[in-house]
């Protein structure tokens, strides 16, 4: 069943060695392989993501994918070091103050990679 099965993320790029940059030099991430589907990172717990060449990267208005922090304020410090732009958000149900939302449970923030790809940090309180 695939309820028992590993699972992955997939993110679209219009400009792969423009992506690849954009992870490796702003995020700090690295691509464990090259294959012919894109570039595959493996993550600390033994997530995977496979980032991949198409046209239609960027067409998500909707977050493709989460990381997980302690802290917050110290990754968001960092990548706003590194260029980094964090969303703000004031609609029902969630508004973002200096970039942050701040729910029952957790505290996140949103920003935009070099793809158009919306990604998110998350603190879990």
């Amino acid at each position: 069943m695939l309820s028992e099965q590993e699972v992955f993320t997939v993110l679209p790029a219009a400009d792969l060695p423009r992506a690849r940059a954009f992870y490796l030099d702003t995020l700090g991430m690295k691509p464990a392989e090259e294959t012919g589907a894109g570039l595959m990172y493996r993550m600390p717990g033994g997530s995977l993501m496979l980032l991949y060449e198409t046209a239609n990267a960027g067409s998500a208005k909707n977050t493709a994918m989460c990381f997980d922090t302690t802290d917050l304020d110290a990754e968001m410090a960092e990548l706003r070091q590194r260029g980094v732009t964090f969303e703000e958000f004031d609609f029902p149900g969630l508004k973002t103050e200096n970039g942050v939302a701040k729910m029952e449970n957790e505290r996140s923030a949103w920003f935009v990679d070099s793809e158009g790809n919306i990604l998110c940090l998350l603190q879990r309180l």
